[in-house]
């Protein structure tokens, strides 16, 4: 377990966020003494913390534990703790090319002890059990919080009943008993469950979790918008003299009951009060069009949520139905501070799944491709603008691949027996085994086109291999002038030529007329791929000459590759 150097002691209270009052922060349940209401926030000595920080910071190790002193446990004796928090802020390379936006940053956080944000939860929640003495506690979840509570109840001591709704995987469900959890199996929507489960605990006499109006559930995701800020000044510098840590334009994360971004947002509240940033994100919050709550009452502009009573998506994590209070908080965060609600078919998040494995390497749970496949949407109508500093919260890793998310060819096949049966000692054999073995594995290639990119940008270049070699069986050849393009393209005649059109020495507009102009060439199909903003003339002049323009950084990769399978099947029609 990790040592995490002692807080320095301060006082913390509760404010109740229906009428204000104030009262020292104690033992759960968190009620206000005044008028009963059930949503506390913790106050803190902003102005103590903001002095000794500086130091503090110094000595502590990147975990969400290092800004201790804004957390709310009182003895550092309770802390049950795995190394959760300190994930790596990513820039997304690949997907900021292919969207054309330079600042977009991934908050991975697959790197928690159960490749899920809600260890963060976990870890505060269950040591702010310990501290009062609970060793019997009742969780409804979609899976993701009942495998992170289940790993740190074990390390508390607490006894931990979870109760999933039936569309639960069996996978996650497993991993959650072999905690030693116990798992009661609910067949009913997530909203029923939660309802059967405060009904087992009020029977049982059991404490039960409260979800997003605990304390501690809240609190805990703050350390994502502190880690945020820290990474951001590094990675892009400080704003202004002063100012140590940065403010992204946006965050953007899926939303079920919404308790990451209240907190991340509430987070930077305390770092703007204490003067170690200089404004406030803005929130973009998506969710499954299928259940989309927050989406629908947002842009009927109503201040109050109105529920999905039934639920119709596959990505069953942020399927909730009724998300409660946290509407009401983040209907007026994205009021007055800007922002947005926007929902994504299980089309639209399957679909980003895929780009974000196969463009930035990154095996993502489906709520957290349904905040990648908000961010495209909100990119193309323009409300996040291209220029913006963008930080997407990847808040789990997939557990495991889906079935459905793959196509029936996924697994290719060589049958072990071609290389099995070696030949009689001085027969004839009209090939070896290891022979044999190569023709069985070059069936595999019978698809294979041969396609040239003439590119002068490097990474451009790297991307759009990528984008070939991870959707289809191709032969890739590769040029970065228009002369050494030329050359290349009429040494291996390809069956398809992407090109760009500003580059050294010669430029696109030439390379494709002395294609026209050569008999075995002329038919080559050919799409451009360009950052240039065309006029009229250019594009008259490129007209009948090329099969489709696609413009840089406003293309999706499945664009691409329908255009070219498109030209491809065109061309083996004509044979």
């Amino acid at each position: 377990m990790l040592i995490i150097p002692s807080a320095i002691p301060v006082e913390i209270e509760l404010e109740c966020g229906n009428c204000g009052y104030k009262q020292p922060f104690g033992n759960p349940p968190y009620i206000c003494e005044k008028c009963g209401h059930d949503w506390m926030e913790a106050r803190y000595d902003y102005e103590r913390i903001s002095r000794l920080w500086p130091d503090i910071l110094k000595q502590r190790p990147f975990t969400m534990w290092r800004y201790r002193e804004l957390l709310p446990i009182r003895n550092d004796k309770y802390q049950i703790t795995m190394g959760e928090g300190g994930t790596a802020l990513l820039r997304a390379n690949n997907l900021s090319m292919m969207l054309g936006a330079q600042n977009l940053f991934i908050k991975d956080e697959r790197q928690n002890p159960t490749n899920s944000f809600k260890d963060r939860q976990a870890a505060l929640a269950i040591s702010m059990l310990k501290e009062a003495g609970i060793t019997e506690l009742v969780v409804a979840s979609t899976g993701n919080v009942a495998i992170s509570y289940s790993a740190y109840s074990t390390h508390a001591g607490i006894k931990l009943w979870t109760f999933l709704p039936s569309l639960v995987p069996p996978e996650k469900m497993r991993e959650i008993a072999i905690y030693g959890s116990e798992v009661i199996k609910v067949t009913a929507t997530y909203d029923e469950t939660k309802k059967v489960a405060a009904r087992y605990a009020k029977h049982k006499g059991i404490t039960v979790d409260r979800g997003i109006r605990d304390i501690g559930t809240r609190e805990s995701m703050k350390t994502l918008a502190f880690e945020v800020a820290e990474q951001l000044a590094a990675e892009l510098g400080p704003p202004q003299p002063g100012i140590p840590w940065r403010t992204p334009d946006w965050f953007i994360q899926a939303v079920s009951g919404g308790m990451g971004p209240i907190g991340f947002f509430k987070g930077y509240e305390e770092l703007y009060r204490m003067g170690l940033v200089d404004r406030l994100p803005k929130l973009a919050l998506i969710q499954a069009a299928g259940c989309a709550p927050m989406v629908q009452s947002f842009h009927k502009d109503l201040p109050k949520a109105e529920p999905v009573e039934n639920p119709n998506t596959r990505v069953i994590t942020i399927a909730t139905g009724a998300p409660g209070p946290a509407y009401e908080y983040l209907y007026k965060v994205v009021k007055q501070h800007g922002g947005t609600f926007e929902s994504a078919t299980d089309e639209e998040t399957f679909r980003a799944l895929h780009i974000l494995a196969k463009m930035e390497g990154l095996s993502i749970e489906p709520a957290a491709a349904t905040a990648f496949a908000g961010l495209f949407k909100l990119l193309t109508k323009g409300i996040i603008k291209r220029h913006e500093v963008v930080v997407i919260n990847c808040s789990g890793h997939t557990f495991p691949v889906e079935k459905f998310l793959l196509d029936e060819d996924w697994l290719k096949v060589v049958p072990a027996s071609v290389a099995e049966t070696a030949p009689p000692p001085m027969a004839h054999a009209k090939e070896s085994p290891p022979s044999r073995l190569m023709g069985a594995l070059e069936k595999l290639d019978e698809r294979v086109r041969r396609i040239a990119i003439v590119e002068d940008n490097p990474e451009a270049a790297r991307l759009l291999r990528r984008i070939l070699q991870t959707r289809g069986d191709f032969q890739i050849v590769e040029a970065h002038t228009g002369k050494e393009g030329l050359t290349l393209i009429e040494n291996t005649q390809p069956d398809l030529v992407l090109l760009d059109l500003m580059m050294p020495d010669m430029d696109g507009f030439a390379v494709i007329d002395h294609l026209k102009n050569n008999p075995r060439l002329k038919d080559t199909p050919v799409i451009v791929i360009t950052a240039k903003e065309l006029t009229a003339q250019e594009k008259r002049r490129l007209q009948g000459q090329i099969q489709i323009l696609l413009q840089k950084g406003s293309f999706m990769d499945d664009e691409l590759l329908h255009g070219i399978n498109a030209l491809l099947e065109n061309d083996k029609g004509e044979e």
